[in-house]
């Protein structure tokens, strides 16, 4: 089995440098506990990539990222970039990686770690054991659909263009993905669209149907986006993995995120092209950049999948589930899952705890 990765690290804007260096401080445990070789390869990316080449994806972090086994991301963004022009602001370097390096599959998982039940806004009994997966797909829809921009009408009226665009076989892709995932778990696949309004999901469900004949084993339902918005609310423990576009599941992961108590909680894995990449689901959280309130778990577990998906090593990320499990299981607490009785730590010394566990795993 290979013993030797190079890990591209973008840390990123705001929250991403300090929750990437906890994350750095597993990498280093898991290496050294698991005779590797890792060799990590700092870029800058977003803000930072334009306040020091003036492009969120510069040419030399592009090449890094393409040439490492797995990328590891932070986050990108913050107002101080807000009045730059679209092409130029942090976000865009997320969506170029994400084309360049063909990550078409977005993997979202959304699990209730026991001892986070109450952290929750919802009753324990609709999230206990809650556990669910969003595959949202990464690189069509509207946020990739040409034409696109903010033209002037003869009435010299602004009239701004996003175009909502899935071919057949970007469909066929991500919904196998979502079929194979669902093998390994539950077996339930759940397809998400507005197929009663717009056309684009319309053949979205039509191809989703006629690919599920391949796999007869699974179960598959369709659902259009609102309902599945209020049912994520009303019984979550209905899904088992969730399907969808690239819109509506960017903002049905943040919702499912909340159903665990925190955003800090959850890991993704962008997956599909040579090199997969890897970073929470979390903002840049600026307010609280540089404060140590920002929580790393997240970020954590998304080393976990790392070797999950990219070194094909479960019982790696079983390690890094069960050492934070087992932190949280003793009371310890960053800011945003903090409650009554439990111990309040800074990102820094969440990490120290995660490391610790590991070290005796």
């Amino acid at each position: 089995m290979e013993n030797k990765f190079t890990l591209a690290l973008l840390p990123g804007d705001g929250i991403g440098p300090e929750v990437v260096q906890e994350a750095v401080k597993v990498l280093r445990v898991l290496e050294k506990n698991l005779g590797l070789k890792l060799t990590l390869n700092e870029v800058p990316v977003g803000g930072a990539g334009y306040e020091t080449e003036g492009h969120p994806l510069p040419k030399a972090s592009l090449k890094v990222a393409r040439e490492a086994d797995a990328v590891l991301l932070g986050a990108v963004g913050g107002p101080r970039w807000e009045q730059l022009d679209f092409s130029l602001r942090p976000e865009r370097a997320l969506l170029g990686l994400r084309s360049s390096l063909k990550l078409y599959a977005n993997l979202r998982p959304a699990r209730v770690f026991p001892a986070l039940v109450d952290a929750s806004t919802l009753k324990r009994e609709v999230v206990e054991n809650l556990d669910i997966l969003v595959v949202r797909e990464l690189t069509g829809g509207i946020y990739f659909g040409e034409p696109r921009g903010i033209e002037i009408q003869a009435d010299r009226t602004r009239r701004g263009i996003n175009t909502l665009v899935y071919t057949e076989s970007e469909i066929l892709r991500i919904a196998r993905v979502a079929f194979d995932v669902a093998r390994k778990r539950n077996k339930k696949v759940m397809s998400v669209d507005k197929a009663n309004v717009l056309e684009a999901t319309g053949l979205w469900r039509e191809v989703v149907t006629e690919l599920h004949k391949e796999y007869s084993d699974i179960t598959l339902d369709h659902m259009y986006v609102d309902n599945c918005a209020m049912q994520l609310v009303r019984a979550p423990k209905q899904f088992d993995v969730i399907v969808t576009t690239n819109m509506f599941g960017d903002i049905l992961s943040d919702q499912a995120s909340m159903l665990t108590g925190s955003i800090g909680m959850l890991p993704s894995a962008s997956i599909g092209g040579e090199t997969a990449m890897y970073e929470p689901i979390h903002g840049s959280a600026p307010d609280i950049a540089g404060k140590g309130l920002a929580n790393p778990l997240a970020t954590i577990l998304s080393v976990g999948m790392m070797f999950k998906y990219s070194f094909d090593r479960e019982a790696v990320n079983a390690k890094v589930e069960s050492a934070v499990e087992s932190v949280l299981n003793q009371g310890i607490r960053t800011c945003d899952i903090m409650s009554d009785g439990m111990t309040e730590v800074s990102t820094q010394e969440m990490g120290d705890r995660v490391v610790k566990e590991l070290e005796g795993l």
